[in-house]
């Protein structure tokens, strides 16, 4: 049967994208401050409305390309939150994404929209505006459940890394340590990573072999 929408429907589309890294051995998230009243000085998610030409997903893709200049990242959708409340200034549905970037490679930029951008650690973050204490909580649960049945670590990690850096990562997202051996030994033998033939230069320590994932695209496997 046909059901005859209600024109006079208000209800806007918006997208939020949860950006993390790892930086200075801390897992982060991406936060801007708000200008807009009322929540100026309140800080947030990068996020905003979709344009009418463009799926939540194409909207996630522009704000990471916007605010940190990349776009060969895994991005992957979170979730949808509607609650009625959300939002002081109107009825707003919001789908979130999750992203992943490595630190090395951002440059964070921000627009009139905001007063600042940073990187804050998850362990430690203020109060945010709209819902996004629960989006970021939710966000940090889905990347430490997916890190352990996919190699979406790729996007956090420059194009050649140490194994000792991949651990690091894996440790910093699940807030433990991994046994060195036995971590070193499940990563080779799932035959996700290669040598580069190159060793790390400019530390004082011996140098690195380096690694290099085989695909830098994301693939169910079962790392821990």
């Amino acid at each position: 049967m046909y059901i005859k929408h209600d024109m006079a429907q208000t209800i806007l589309i918006a997208t939020d994208a949860v950006i993390f890294t790892v930086q200075d051995n801390e897992l982060k998230v991406l936060l801007i401050q708000m200008v807009k009243l009322p929540y100026q000085g309140l800080w947030a998610v990068p996020g905003g409305l979709i344009e009418q030409d463009e799926t939540t997903e194409q909207a996630a893709r522009r704000i990471l390309e916007t605010q940190t200049g990349v776009t060969d990242a895994h991005l992957e959708q979170l979730q949808t939150f509607d609650s009625v409340t959300r939002d002081q200034l109107g009825r707003v549905v919001s789908v979130a994404y999750v992203a992943l970037v490595p630190s090395d490679s951002v440059s964070l930029k921000t627009t009139e929209k905001y007063a600042d951008i940073r990187w804050m650690p998850v362990s430690n973050l203020p109060s945010l505006a709209y819902d996004h204490d629960e989006i970021v909580t939710i966000a940090v649960e889905r990347l430490r459940a997916k890190i352990e049945s996919s190699n979406i670590v790729w996007s956090l990690l420059p194009k050649e890394f140490a194994l000792s850096q991949l651990q690091s990562v894996y440790e910093k997202i699940l807030a433990k340590p991994l046994d060195k051996r036995n971590f070193r030994r499940k990563i080779l033998d799932l035959n996700l990573v290669e040598s580069t033939g190159r060793r790390s230069t400019g530390s004082a320590h011996r140098p690195a072999e380096l690694f290099a994932f085989k695909q830098r695209k994301t693939a169910s496997v079962k790392i821990l």
